[in-house]
């Protein structure tokens, strides 16, 4: 009686898996979800990493840690936010391989880990002939500019 049940609700929502509608949970599965998850488990780190450094906040608190290890209290202490408001940025951090923490007693330290900025520097640095010959040849424009 319960997998005929589970079966025409699978037969009325697409959504649902019907291979998952033999386990207790079937009819509560959302068909799909895995391939969602699937995907942010193969995301690109260069992308990881970009999307940790578009907070102005992570940013400072990048900035922050450039200086020496640091408490995550202390790292949203500027920024006059909470402690659980810090320690979803420094998640963040950490899960872009930013930021390594470490427990102290009772206090979390974060410490500074730099190679993904490794890899963003020589990501980016495949645009600056672009934009030095761009700036070269501004440069010329306006000289030219000048001896006339």
């Amino acid at each position: 009686m319960e997998e005929t049940i589970q079966l025409s609700r699978a037969r009325r929502n697409p959504r649902v898996d019907k291979r998952q509608t033999n386990c207790s949970t079937g009819r509560l599965t959302i068909c799909g979800a895995a391939i969602i998850t699937l995907n942010h488990m193969v995301e690109n780190r260069l992308d990881v990493t970009f999307r940790a450094l578009a907070d102005p906040t992570r940013r400072g608190m990048l900035a922050s840690l450039a200086l020496g290890d640091k408490s995550i209290g202390e790292l949203g202490e500027p920024f006059h936010m909470t402690f659980a408001g810090a320690s979803k940025h420094v998640k963040v951090l950490e899960s872009a391989g930013l930021v390594a923490r470490r427990k102290a007693g009772r206090r979390q330290i974060c410490t500074l880990r730099p190679e993904p900025l490794k890899e963003v520097e020589d990501w980016l640095r495949q645009w600056e002939k672009f934009w030095t010959a761009g700036l070269d040849r501004l440069q010329a424009l306006v000289e030219q500019g000048k001896d006339e």
